[in-house]
């Protein structure tokens, strides 16, 4: 009987730990495990508000993926995922390479979701990968010092425009505020020069959650001197401009900056369209043990996928929770199939949500309960440690957690 072959594709939350939790379930003869993913390391997605603000290292939220996986369980392969070719159960990769599988488990993460909004995707900056984040840290930086050291007059080099008050714009404009007080005694530019602009769609931010939890965040963050224009969409971006307005009708404004930064929402990775998976958005709404529908040797999980949830029957959320909770079950799921089992259903446990607002503060529901302030600053940093003990890699925890 041959060896089923086992393919997982990125390393995000969700690949990872199902290449841990696979290699720990599976005895060497039972199965070949490779995963491929475009880096030989693995980034914590939930932090890189932190590195774009400049309040961490980039370095801090890189894991490399051989001091996660046992090597000589689980094969690495560094390549870009192309498509899959479910009739040839092979998996093509952009330099021409071709993996065939048995099972395979499409964990590709999201891309920035533009909406076909004109301009965004040449101009705007994104919170997607540690290059990104570098990029953003590295632009305000030098906005700052070009306005000091040409002795311009130009405000829109200490204008800071982010569009989107989700979970990743107001988690990155409360660490970019904490830091802006450090770049103007670095640079000696009076803090009432800079300013912070959101623009938001939705009438609040954090839409969808808790009301006492969003006017905290909210008031906190003007406290701070971010300007809100909610309610407002962006009608096109240019190069140092980003022209808004309400939703319905004609009026618009215009802002001149520098640095503008896009953190309006994801979709799921191309790749899921180029295999000829029926999706919106590049996201599939998978089958109750997470398989693509049609597809028995298919997993979907993370961004590519979207799971129902029976109260409001809208797709849950796609976040690090769910993908790995939905990583484990995979896991389960695979070593079943391999022996002759029954798979058995996903069922999402939604155990909280928390945001930081700088690294002293923060908002969050968990297990019902509303918690504010530096209570939820600490959850939030509990939360954040959680991978690495997800992982198994207590040494990790150590050398790279929030403590």
């Amino acid at each position: 009987m041959n060896t089923p072959n086992i393919v997982i594709l990125g390393a995000g939350y969700g690949g990872l730990i199902t290449a841990v939790n696979l290699q720990k379930k599976l005895g060497v003869d039972q199965a070949n495990i490779t995963l491929i993913n475009k880096h030989d390391y693995h980034y914590q997605t939930t932090w890189l508000h932190e590195p774009a603000a400049g309040t961490m290292s980039a370095e801090q939220a890189r894991i490399y993926i051989n001091d996660v996986i046992n090597p000589s369980r689980v094969k690495l392969v560094k390549g870009i995922v192309e498509k899959v070719d479910t009739a040839a159960k092979t998996v093509l990769l952009q330099d021409g390479g071709t993996v065939p599988y048995d099972y395979v488990v499409v964990a590709l993460g999201g891309v920035p979701e533009t909406f076909g909004i004109k301009g965004l995707k040449e101009h705007a900056l994104t919170i997607s990968s540690l290059n990104s984040v570098r990029k953003i840290k590295e632009h305000i930086d030098y906005s700052f010092a070009q306005y000091k050291t040409t002795g311009s007059q130009d405000r829109s080099l200490l204008t800071i425009v982010v569009g989107g008050a989700g979970f990743t714009g107001i988690e990155f404009m409360g660490e970019l505020v904490n830091r802006i007080p450090e770049l103007c005694k670095q640079y000696d530019i009076p803090r009432e020069l800079v300013r912070v602009v959101n623009i938001e769609a939705a009438p609040t931010v954090l839409p969808g959650f808790d009301a006492d939890l969003v006017n905290y965040a909210h008031k906190w963050l003007e406290r701070q001197g971010v300007e809100f224009k909610l309610g407002n969409g962006i009608k096109e971006c240019g190069p140092g401009s980003v022209t808004f307005g309400p939703l319905q009708g004609d009026t618009t404004e215009t802002i001149e900056a520098s640095t503008i930064i896009w953190t309006g929402g994801v979709s799921g990775n191309p790749v899921v369209a180029a295999s000829g998976f029926e999706a919106m958005r590049n996201r599939v709404v998978v089958e109750e043990d997470l398989r693509v529908p049609g597809h028995d040797n298919v997993f979907m999980i993370g961004d590519c996928s979207a799971v129902m949830d029976p109260s409001s029957n809208r797709p849950y959320p796609p976040t690090a929770q769910i993908a790995t909770q939905q990583a484990h079950k995979v896991a389960e799921n695979i070593a079943a199939l391999i022996a002759g089992r029954q798979t058995s259903t996903f069922t999402y446990e939604n155990k909280g949500t928390v945001a930081s607002l700088g690294h002293k503060d923060g908002i969050g529901m968990v297990f019902g309960k509303k918690i504010y302030g530096r209570n939820a600053s600490f959850m939030k940093k509990v939360i954040d440690n959680k991978h690495f003990f997800e992982l198994k890699k207590l040494g990790l925890a150590i050398k790279k957690g929030k403590f």
